[in-house]
């Protein structure tokens, strides 16, 4: 007989707490996302959205509960009873293995598209320069830019330096890519072409969690939502059960302004 067994989830998030001095941010938030998965996360400003992201690569320190990549707890171990948190050198390992792309590009201003690329690879991982570039000439190309490898962020378009940056986090082979917000800068007739290489991603099976306004394209994408408000995550589901039949009454009236 053939039993079916549930994967792992590659993320773990449990009763996750978090404070700005007496701004408690993070309320117990409870989140898995399976491997492969696409898991947007919706939610008005204010919500958490961006801080959970950050807490998931210890951008942002908890104050209680856990967070795990895998079978391994991200910046803390446990010891006894209580989290102590890991030294650098460990968080950077960890770190390794999440890609992440935020609202603004981030990009060396005074490095090429393809040398910001390959930053990563050289500097934290010691990948020898010729096949770094080798790697990131084809990122990029993956990315429509592989007539813009030798071009300056100045030169590019706001969408081109995002695109850039998502291949510059790409370059790392991360098995998780974090996602905050990627088009909120962007001027609109630029949005676009962000997404499309994000939905060529999703395609792939890499895991993503992404932050958005972009309704359409948690509706297309995204293989789970979750609707998060006031540091907590109010509803889960697929991109039918919440975007169209909400449950929560906070869901409802947030989604009846957006849609």
């Amino acid at each position: 007989m053939t039993t079916s067994t549930t994967p792992s989830p590659l993320v773990r998030a449990e009763a996750v707490h978090k404070y700005f001095g007496d701004h408690h941010v993070l309320k117990g938030v409870d989140l898995d996302i399976a491997p492969g998965e696409v898991l947007c996360l919706l939610g008005p400003s204010g919500s958490g959205k961006s801080t959970f992201l950050r807490c998931i690569n210890h951008l942002e320190t908890i104050h209680s509960g856990q967070i795990w990549l895998g079978d391994e707890t991200i910046g803390y171990r446990l010891q006894g009873t209580r989290l102590v948190e890991r030294p650098e050198r460990e968080i950077i390992r960890q770190r390794r293995s999440m890609g992440m792309v935020f609202q603004r590009f981030n990009l060396f201003p005074h490095r090429t598209a393809l040398e910001n690329v390959i930053e990563g690879p050289v500097q934290v991982k010691g990948e020898n320069s010729r096949s770094a570039k080798e790697r990131g000439t084809l990122l990029l190309e993956r990315v429509g830019l592989g007539d813009k490898l030798h071009a300056y962020p100045r030169q590019l378009s706001g969408g081109q330096q995002q695109r850039v940056a998502i291949a510059r986090a790409l370059a790392m082979e991360p098995e998780l890519m974090l996602f905050d917000e990627p088009t909120s800068a962007l001027d609109p007739e630029l949005v676009g072409e962000v997404l499309t290489v994000m939905k060529d991603l999703a395609a792939t099976g890499l895991t993503m969690i992404v932050v958005t306004h972009e309704i359409g394209f948690a509706r297309e994408v995204a293989d789970r939502v979750a609707f998060m408000d006031g540091g907590r995550i109010v509803e889960t589901g697929t991109p039918a059960e919440v975007l169209d039949a909400p449950r929560h009454d906070r869901t409802k009236a947030f989604l009846s302004r957006v849609l």
